[in-house]
């Protein structure tokens, strides 16, 4: 497994396409894949710059990306943009900062077709895991493999104190 930095943007291209794969595979098969890796690639080329950027990648026997994972360190204040606001509204202030802030927050992980069911995925969480004492991603709600995958490798999702959303917060175990 290969970890990277700012770095990574010399992996691009080759990253984007793999995201492509995931993130547009079922459940996500609605997404247009040109749009997917435009977007992707652009954000990655600013998370790259945030403190604490971190990614892993694993690579297949023939070189290809298997998984990857990418994230970086949330810093305070909380932000609201994005997806950030219904976390707050979801968790509460009290929750984010105890559990959020300071902690390595999980942006991106993906694993190809052709290297699941292997423990890759488990291993990339580990990786993350291994190097800070906290994590947390958040998964959406209809991706119900993956909440259950998560929920598997023993991450938990906190207990809500607001509304609803479509979207579900875990902390690493």
């Amino acid at each position: 497994m290969q970890t990277y930095g700012r770095d990574i943007l010399e992996t691009a291209d080759e990253l984007t396409t793999a995201y492509v794969e995931v993130f547009t595979a079922p459940p996500f098969g609605h997404r247009d894949p040109g749009e997917t890796g435009a977007a992707f690639g652009k954000r990655l080329e600013s998370d790259a710059e945030r403190d604490g950027f971190r990614a892993w990648v694993e690579r297949s026997a023939d070189g290809r990306i298997a998984g990857f994972v990418t994230g970086w360190t949330t810093p305070a204040p909380f932000r609201t943009d994005r997806s950030y606001g219904s976390v707050l509204d979801r968790l509460g202030a009290e929750q984010v900062d105890e559990l959020l802030i300071g902690a390595f927050e999980v942006d991106e992980l993906g694993v190809l077709q052709h290297a699941r069911g292997t423990g890759l995925a488990r291993r990339l969480l580990e990786s993350v895991t291994r190097e800070r004492d906290r994590a947390w991603l958040l998964a959406w709600s209809q991706n119900h493999d993956a909440l259950a995958f998560y929920r598997h490798v023993g991450w938990r999702a906190p207990e809500p104190r607001g509304p609803e959303t479509d979207i579900v917060v875990f902390v690493a175990p």
